[in-house]
């Protein structure tokens, strides 16, 4: 796995422990990025 896959992986897992959990503030501090980054994230991210 590359560095770009695990980047986006740990991105991925983002989103969708704030799906999980239905809370992003949460999910943000358990994985350690600001709510603003969790957002460009979204709008980023492919679906």
């Amino acid at each position: 796995m590359t560095t770009d896959q695990k980047v986006a992986r740990k991105k991925l897992s983002l989103l969708e422990l704030a799906t999980e959990l239905g809370h992003v503030s949460k999910a943000c501090k358990l994985v350690g990025y600001s709510r603003q980054l969790f957002y460009e994230i979204r709008r980023n991210f492919p679906t």
